[in-house]
C-alpha cells in the first residue's frame, strides 16, 4: 500500500529555520542517512480505500447511529445504520480509529484518564497556488509569532500563521494573510515570499491530549481517539500509523500463536512512542511560537534556536525524533 507514496511523495532530508532575518537549514539526512516523506493525509486515505476491496473487505461510508457495546464483558458488538437498515458486527476486538469525538472514545472515557494541555494560540492555515519558499518545510520564529511554510507540490503551498486562540477567521482577508506571512518570513538572505490564489483556509487551535490506558477490555484506541498533537512537527498521522502497527502485530500474534501478551502490553508500548512524540512537539511549540512571557522568555527561545543551528549534537537529537522513532513492535507475523 506504500507503492504510490514511494513514487509520488516529496522526499525531505530536514527543514529550514528562519529567525533574526536569517535562514538556516537543518540537514538531518547528513547525520543519519534517513529522510522524511511529505504525502497528504487524504492520499493515505485514498490508498487505503483502494486497497481494501482487493482484499475482499467492504468499505462502508455514511454509517449512522454507530454504537459499540460489550467491550469489557462478553463479545464486542458494533451496530450501525447503513442504507436504512440496522446492521451488527460481532468481533473479537474493536479498533477505535474513529477520532476524538467518535463512539469508541465515548465508550472508553469513563475507564481512562485524559491529560490535556491547551496553548493560547491557534494556527491560521491556507492552501494556495504559489511556489513554496524553500524546497523543504520552513519554520519562521518571528517576534510577533510563528509562520510555517510547507509545500504540497511545486506550485502548491500550505502555510500557517500563529494567531490568538479566539481569532475570527472572517477578519483575515487574503491580502492581510499574505502581508503577515511575508512580514514574518522576511530574510536578508532570500527572496520575498511568492503569493497566489488562496483556495482553502482554516483555523486550528493547538492542544495536546493523551489518554491512558489506550485499551479498555477488548476495545483498543488508536490515533486521535487516544491522543491529539499540536501540528508543530507534523506527528499526528505518524502516531496513528504507529498505533495501528503495534495493534496489528498484537492481533497477528493472538491468531497465529494464541498469544495475549502483546495485546496486554499494547497500551504500554504505544504510549512510550506517544509521549516521546508529545515531548518533541512540545519542545518545537515552546521554542518556535511567541509567548507573552517578556524579554526573558524570548531570549531563552532565541538561545535554543541558536543551539539547534550551531551544535551538531543538538541538531542530531532533534533530527532523531523528527525523522521518526522506531515503531515499538516486539514480534512480527511471518
Amino acid at each position: 500500500m506504500g507503492d504510490r507514496l514511494h513514487r509520488e511523495a516529496l522526499r525531505h532530508n530536514g527543514f529550514y529555520l528562519r529567525f533574526s532575518e536569517h535562514t538556516h537549514r537543518l540537514d538531518f539526512h547528513a547525520d543519519s542517512g534517513r529522510n522524511a516523506f511529505v504525502y497528504g493525509q487524504s492520499e493515505v486515505v485514498a490508498d487505503l480505500i483502494d486497497a481494501l476491496p482487493e482484499r475482499g473487505e467492504p468499505v462502508i461510508f455514511e454509517a449512522l447511529e454507530v454504537t459499540v457495546d460489550d467491550v469489557i464483558d462478553g463479545r464486542p458488538r458494533v451496530e450501525f445504520t447503513h442504507e436504512g437498515r440496522r446492521r451488527t458486527v460481532l468481533a473479537d476486538f474493536v479498533a477505535g480509529c474513529d477520532g476524538f469525538h467518535g463512539p469508541c472514545r465515548a465508550v472508553a472515557e469513563k475507564h481512562v484518564t485524559t491529560m490535556e494541555r491547551s496553548y493560547p494560540f491557534a494556527w491560521l492555515g491556507i492552501l494556495a497556488h504559489s511556489r513554496p519558499v524553500t524546497e523543504e518545510g520552513m519554520y519562521c520564529a518571528h517576534p510577533d509569532g510563528l509562520s510555517v511554510h510547507s509545500m504540497r507540490g511545486p506550485a502548491l503551498s500550505r502555510q500557517y500563521l500563529q494567531v490568538p486562540a479566539d481569532t475570527d477567521l472572517d477578519a483575515w482577508t487574503d491580502d492581510r494573510i499574505w502581508a503577515e506571512l511575508r512580514r514574518r518570513s522576511f530574510a536578508v538572505d532570500d527572496d520575498a515570499l511568492q503569493t497566489g490564489e488562496i483556495i482553502e483556509r482554516s483555523l486550528a487551535p493547538l492542544r495536546s491530549v493523551v489518554t491512558e490506558p489506550m485499551r479498555v477490555g477488548r476495545l483498543f484506541l488508536l490515533g486521535d481517539a487516544a491522543h491529539i498533537m499540536p501540528p508543530t512537527g507534523a506527528k499526528g498521522l505518524n502516531l496513528a500509523v504507529s498505533d495501528a502497527c503495534v495493534f496489528a502485530h498484537a492481533v497477528a500474534g493472538f491468531y497465529a500463536e494464541g498469544r495475549t501478551d502483546l495485546l496486554d502490553t499494547y497500551s504500554e508500548r504505544a504510549l512510550a512512542r506517544v509521549w516521546a512524540a508529545q515531548a518533541f512537539s512540545w519542545e518545537l511549540t515552546s521554542v518556535l511560537h511567541r509567548f507573552d512571557d517578556g524579554d526573558f522568555g524570548r531570549r531563552l527561545r532565541l538561545a535554543r534556536l541558536r543551539r539547534w543551528t550551531t551544535s551538531d549534537d543538538a541538531r542530531r537529537a532533534l533530527g532523531e525524533v523528527y525523522l521518526g522513532l522506531p515503531f515499538p513492535t516486539s514480534w512480527r507475523y511471518a
